[in-house]
């Protein structure tokens, strides 16, 4: 599952920490199984792999590394996935998961027992087959259905239990395998809608290792929201038209028919559905069959799946067209989507890097794609990116349209990525797959991870692994991970509303980021299959051993870099848990220790030195590191391979600066834009003074590479909307406007309105262009804001737009916010006129920058009430209100007071309320807005308490940062001779 991640604007933002002194060295029981088993929380669990993949893994060497050290090494537990050839010999080796706590199970005691009430399935029947008709009604938004479920009985029960969710169940039936022509008798059946189940409580007891078929009919509503089978809808030449698809992960299946929707219960599905024939059905599989009636409907009969868990099921009724391509392997691909769309060749673009990623996986995992076909899914609504639903992968249309000479090049790299993603996910995901949830960091860190490679494979000039990595994904989640309500990646997970948990950015981006450490530590030359150990610099290290006290532990560490005064070139090496604000360090955090492999290299002002790795495993370690005199310093964490940061004394800090501003092309672009990073959040966390940050940044006007003025934009963004609400602002923003000018003036501005897809020439520059002159609008430069108000006032005049859409979102949002109402009313009407999906995404944006307090309201208020704006894009109105300091107060006086309406709208859908919560609060920083939002939480909180506590330690955070180091910043800023 891909997760809405935009990259220019929706900045994460870790607090600016505060402390009065520096702190530099601050002192189910078994499933197949007779007998229950609760499983320690413990990464020593076996794994069973797909045994062709494993062989492909030793084939490809970097896989091997990759996949081979993390599931094997780290032992997380996988359910093989060959299909129906696992017979019942292997049933008892398949994965024991986690119960409840109270969930032990006494199958000679049953009658007494209510497995119902447990937050588990009990284990004692398991899901061969399915058989599934469904009947469509669009005209009342209803659909029936009829599943028959083959199951066979591990354990005497009287008890079926099933998920069922906002289902009718109007009748249940039961047959013995060995008796199909007399129905078994049926005591009573019954929801226990707190566990979402339906249970069937039989006459008798179902006799163990036996099968037995369920059948059930039922009807429901196809909702109009974000989950189960839902429905969406989009205008045509003037006529309005729906659609109706499938979401079922995490645990969501159960809102479309009677299942045992947990993962490990993977099963093989026959899907039939019945529409009318202006529709056309789509399922995982391709159709078999397809038989038309009399009156005008039609029955799509698929064929049967692979086996597979419920919630990677899917199916859609639409009236889309296709574009398809076929592999040289002989995969169909097709990507559906609205005929316009269609017809104007947005899709061409996906189809034609889907083709391409195919056979990239292909050869790279040795791993033929396993279903006939592949179906890309575009859809105006949606609560995620997309969904890797095997062979139906579905999208919301902003994340895989794409309309050439409109679309950025940055727009380009998002939708790029996605598709990347889920394309993975077609292996790692649907072939093989965790069985509980709170493995699910390995599936997400994997696709996350690949998305880099596989753009590189696409675009080898964006070089994305080694640069667009550090600022998207190790910048980002580092500063989510900094907090002390951060969690470890891998979560125990109990019952079904724990799985909110597990999907965030610390199972997808931490698992990218040290799947990543892992891959370049043990190196590309490598291997034995089994390894335990590996030799590295005299010491033996224990991978297993190393790697659960990454994924164990919360958080990551400070690495602190000392010279000693001594004649033997040695320096200190010390590590501790970092957390962004000191007040929140428990004394049960000082135990947290890792092993680490640091690299370090040595420099001077015109050489520096290989990189040697040093491992660090205790709290403080002495080594020698070579020559190192008075005019040479020091350099950690070479290309920011490792997922921690790194300080230094003072006057190491003071000759990386000076290096950086004589010749910063000593240090890689790598460590330049890792230096600037870690500078800025070391100082908001106080272990350094606030000077040394804005030090830093004086080199960027000699900084030639995209990288590190992207590093600079992301940390000066959060510090800019930390300061935009004080009264000495000015003086930081004609600060920064002095870094820029130089640059700005030199790139100047793109000329040409057609180039928005030539990206394999002009990535690096057009980026570099495209950062600096958002940086010089955003700070008020004076020539930037005048091109801008030109475009516009040329685009109003002309009405033909030759902005170049690499710039589009800039002099939008810089035109709206300089100029009258009737720009806002301009933009507004082509939001609602544009047919490029790209194009309304940015008009949409930049009606949020207006300065027109009455506007912003407006624009609130029409999005929530109506359905001018997608379900999907109203969470983004609201955060980018918030963002601007005239609508700060205005977004969180209106979360505030929707927060019911919201709550309910997107509360089961995974990360879309923790994102709302974060993007409306993460800027508030005065002591009336923490007590408003400790009043809010206190009476509304309990429903999203892990989004609510960040945000509460964000925002004490932001507040401590006015008290202790504002004044210390400005002081600074006032006395600087380039203030």
């Amino acid at each position: 599952m891909a997760l809405d991640d935009t990259r220019e604007k929706n900045l994460s933002f870790t607090p600016m920490v505060m402390e009065d002194t520096m702190r530099n060295g601050r002192g189910l029981s078994d499933q197949w199984a007779d007998t229950v088993v609760v499983r320690p929380r413990t990464t020593e669990r076996n794994i069973t792999v797909h045994k062709r993949l494993v062989l492909a893994f030793a084939i490809s060497i970097l896989t091997l590394i990759i996949v081979t050290v993390i599931a094997v090494l780290l032992s997380v537990r996988f359910e093989e996935c060959s299909g129906d050839s696992t017979a019942s010999a292997s049933h008892a080796n398949l994965t024991k998961f986690n119960q409840s706590r109270d969930a032990h199970f006494n199958h000679r005691g049953e009658d007494s027992f209510h497995p119902w009430r447990q937050l588990r399935l009990p284990g004692s029947l398991r899901p061969l087959h399915y058989d599934l008709h469904i009947i469509v009604f669009t005209d009342n938004f209803t659909f029936s259905g009829e599943v028959s479920i083959e199951l066979q009985c591990l354990n005497s029960t009287k008890y079926i239990v099933l998920h069922a969710d906002r289902l009718l169940v109007q009748k249940a039936v039961v047959h013995s395998e060995s008796k199909k022509t007399r129905a078994l008798k049926i005591h009573r059946h019954f929801r226990y809608p707190a566990n979402q189940v339906f249970v069937i409580a039989m006459h008798k007891e179902l006799e163990s290792q036996k099968n037995y078929k369920v059948n059930i009919t039922f009807h429901a509503h196809i909702e109009d929201e974000l989950l189960g089978f839902f429905r969406s809808s989009y205008v045509l030449y003037g006529e309005k038209r729906y659609l109706a698809v499938t979401q079922f992960s995490p645990t969501h299946a159960r809102k479309a028919f009677p299942c045992l929707d947990e993962p490990i219960y993977k099963a093989t599905f026959k899907i039939s559905i019945k529409h009318e024939s202006t529709y056309l059905s789509l399922s995982n599989m391709p159709v078999e069959a397809s038989i038309s009636e009399d009156d005008g409907w039609v029955t799509d009969y698929f064929f049967r799946t692979p086996r597979m868990s419920t919630y990677y099921l899917a199916w859609a009724v639409c009236n889309f067209t296709f574009k398809e391509t076929v592999t040289d392997s002989g995969i169909t691909i097709r990507l559906y989507a609205r005929p316009d769309a269609i017809q104007r060749g947005s899709g061409d673009y996906a189809l034609h890097i889907t083709k391409r990623l195919l056979g990239f996986y292909e050869d790279y995992f040795k791993v033929k794609y396993s279903l006939p076909k592949l179906d890309l899914l575009a859809v105006p609504k949606h609560p995620y990116a997309a969904m890797e639903n095997w062979g139906l992968s579905v999208f919301v249309e902003q994340k895989i349209l794409l309309d050439p000479g409109v679309s950025s090049i940055s727009y380009l790299m998002d939708v790029t990525m996605v598709i990347v993603h889920e394309i993975c996910h077609q292996w790692f995901g649907d072939l093989v797959t965790p069985v509980w949830w709170e493995d699910v960091w390995l599936k997400e860190g994997f696709a996350h991870f690949f998305e880099f490679l596989g753009a590189d494979f696409l675009y080898p000039d964006w070089h994305m692994e080694k640069q667009r990595f550090l600022t998207d994904v190790l910048h980002e989640v580092m500063l989510l991970d900094g907090l002390a309500s951060s969690h470890p990646i891998s979560q125990e997970v109990l019952k079904a509303t724990d799985i909110d948990r597990v999907f965030d950015w610390i199972a997808y981006k931490k698992g990218a980021a040290l799947i990543r450490m892992l891959a370049n530590v043990m190196g590309q030359p490598l291997f034995q299959v089994g390894l335990n150990a590996m030799q590295k610099e005299g010491k033996d290290i224990n991978i297993k051993e190393v790697m659960d006290l990454w994924t164990l532990q919360m958080g990551y560490p400070v690495v602190t870099i000392m010279k000693n005064d001594s004649v033997d070139n040695s320096v200190t090496i010390s590590q501790e848990h970092f957390i962004s604000d000191i007040k929140d360090s428990a004394p049960s955090n000082s135990s947290f220790q890792w092993q680490i492999p640091l690299t370090i290299s040595v420099g001077n002002s015109s050489h520096i030195s290989p990189e040697s790795i040093i491992w660090i495993s205790n709290r403080s370690e002495s080594h020698k590191i070579g020559s190192v005199d008075d005019g040479s310093w020091l350099l950690g964490n070479i290309n920011q391979m490792g997922y921690f940061r790194v300080n230094y004394d003072l006057r190491n800090w003071r000759l990386l600066i000076e290096q950086l501003m004589r010749n910063p092309e000593v240090i890689s672009v790598g460590n330049r834009a890792g230096l600037i990073d870690d500078v800025f959040n070391l100082a908001r966390a106080g272990y350094l003074p606030q000077n040394i940050p804005l030090e830093i940044v004086r080199y960027l006007s000699q900084e030639k590479e995209f990288l590190p003025w992207h590093a600079a934009s992301r940390v000066l963004y959060h510090l800019d909307k930390l300061l935009d609400r004080t009264e000495e602002y000015s003086i930081f923003s004609e600060y920064i406007l002095k870094q820029v000018a130089s640059m700005y003036h030199k790139l100047g501005w793109p000329t040409s309105a057609g180039n928005g897809t030539n990206t394999q020439a002009t990535y690096q520059t057009e980026e570099l262009r495209r950062e600096v002159i958002m940086l010089a609008c955003s700070f008020g430069n004076k020539h930037c804001h005048q091109q801008a108000i030109t475009l516009i006032s040329e685009w109003i005049s002309s009405n033909k737009n030759r902005i170049p859409p690499n710039v589009r979102d800039i002099v939008y949002c810089t035109g709206v916010s300089l100029m009258d109402e009737d720009v806002w009313e301009f933009i507004w009407m082509k939001f609602h006129s544009s047919t490029a999906i790209s194009e309304k995404k940015v008009l949409l944006e930049a009606l949020t920058c207006s300065d027109n307090t009455f506007l912003l309201n407006r624009l609130l208020n029409l999005s929530l009430s109506s359905d001018l704006v997608p379900d999907q894009d109203v969470i983004d109105v609201i955060i980018h209100v918030g963002r601007n300091p005239h609508g700060r107060h205005l977004a969180w006086k209106n979360f505030r007071e929707k927060w019911d309406i919201l709550n309910t709208r997107y509360g089961e859908a995974l990360f879309i309320n923790s994102k709302l919560i974060n993007g409306v609060t993460e800027f508030l920083n005065t002591e009336a807005e923490l007590n408003e939002l400790k009043d809010f939480i206190q009476t509304n909180g309990g429903g999203a308490a892990a989004a609510f506590a960040r945000a509460l330690e964000i925002v004490e955070a932001n507040v401590r940062w006015h008290s202790l180091f504002e004044e210390e910043f400005f002081q600074w800023l006032r006395k600087s001779p380039t203030s």
